[in-house]
């Protein structure tokens, strides 16, 4: 039973799942795993079967393939009470019909019955590199040829999802800005990886302040209450500068993991920050979870770690239960070295946190004491 509320608050759940799309899942990367329980068919039944136990209100899915969003995820999940914005990585612009439907990408899948959405937007990180390049080759020949995206849906929080909040506050809805990114994968470039995070960042800043403009004073919107939820895969672990920067609002310009390749100006010019020596957003964010509750999201023969994550705006949001890892014990009774496995779909675990949302009803509003960090 939930706890008798004095104030307002809607609960909903976040999920956040890595798929594993099909063209990935070849047997020399995954040898260890039977052919039948690595194809799509099989994998794509357990898969859903998964996101359906789990039923959370949002959905953020990485390496959905474009055919498989609209032909079996989508309707699948309309069924369930779901509507869902998707798009794939931008390699698929330059492709015949039939190779495009193959290309991957980023889904947002939410509960029409809790949420409605205001705005999509889709962030295109070689866009955004070519359009900042000036002055650095590294950014022209490292970062600008990755097509990773990010994702974000603007969300409404419907009325009947408040508790505890009269039904004219609970039409002052504060949003609810959804973001998931699929971050470039490869070890050799966490220069790339940490400046795809930093720029996804500022396209964060930019959506807000446009939401801000567009919603002019007297609209029942408060833009400075917008609470973010930002989740995915930043093929990242928690020591890298990726993570450093989101969960400290800032890294140093000097950060090895630029690995001292003359990104300072540009970098300066797509951050707009004040501070000279490190690079700063102003997202209060904390992590969902800890290292010691899940030691590894990605599990496969040649690695195991933390590389998905879930971010929360900590000043109006606080956790109340995460999905905790699956048990080293069972995974070493199943004599499971890596996934995907008969048992298990993806080589990635689904995260999944129930989060609080308070309502605030003026803008800039904290929450009470002694709420934050609460499990």
């Amino acid at each position: 039973a939930r706890p008798n509320r004095a104030r307002g608050a809607c609960i909903f759940t976040v999920m956040c799942y890595n798929v594993l799309c099909d063209k990935y899942a070849t047997r020399q990367m995954y040898g260890y795993c039977p052919s039948w329980a690595l194809s799509w068919e099989y994998r794509k039944k357990a898969i859903l079967d998964e996101i359906r136990h789990y039923s959370a209100d949002i959905i953020s899915l990485q390496e959905v393939e474009t055919d498989q969003f609209f032909n079996f995820f989508k309707p699948e999940l309309k069924n369930d009470g779901y509507e869902g914005i998707f798009s794939p990585k931008s390699r698929a612009k330059t492709m015949s019909e039939a190779d495009r439907k193959y290309v991957d990408g980023c889904a947002i899948f939410f509960r029409s019955s809790k949420f409605s959405l205001i705005k999509e937007h889709l962030v295109e990180f070689n866009q955004l590199a070519m359009a900042n390049a000036e002055g650095s080759d590294n950014m022209l020949n490292r970062v600008m040829p990755k097509d990773n995206i990010g994702l974000a849906a603007l969300l409404k929080v419907k009325e009947g999802a408040w508790e505890s909040v009269s039904p004219e506050a609970a039409q002052i809805s504060q949003p609810l800005l959804v973001c998931t990114a699929h971050i470039h994968w490869d070890p050799e470039f966490c220069d790339v990886k940490l400046i795809q995070t930093m720029m996804l960042s500022n396209e964060i800043k930019t959506i807000l302040d446009e939401a801000g403009l567009s919603f002019r004073p007297g609209h029942k919107f408060d833009v400075n209450n917008v609470q973010l939820v930002l989740c995915g895969d930043f093929n990242s672990l928690p020591d890298s500068g990726v993570i450093e920067f989101l969960s400290a609002g800032r890294v140093s310009m000097d950060h090895q993991d630029f690995k001292e390749l003359g990104y300072k100006s540009c970098l300066q010019r797509i951050s707009n920050c004040d501070t000279p020596n490190e690079f700063t957003h102003s997202f209060k964010l904390a992590s969902a979870y800890s290292e010691d509750i899940m030691p590894y999201t990605n599990y496969t023969f040649e690695f195991k770690g933390i590389i998905d994550y879930i971010f929360y705006s900590k000043q109006g949001m606080v956790p109340l239960g995460l999905l905790g890892p699956i048990s080293s014990d069972w995974l070493r009774e199943n004599k499971v070295v890596g996934c995907p496995h008969p048992h298990i779909p993806s080589d990635h675990f689904p995260l999944l946190v129930e989060l609080e949302l308070i309502h605030m009803p003026s803008a800039g509003a904290q929450p009470p004491n002694g709420l934050i960090g609460r499990r």
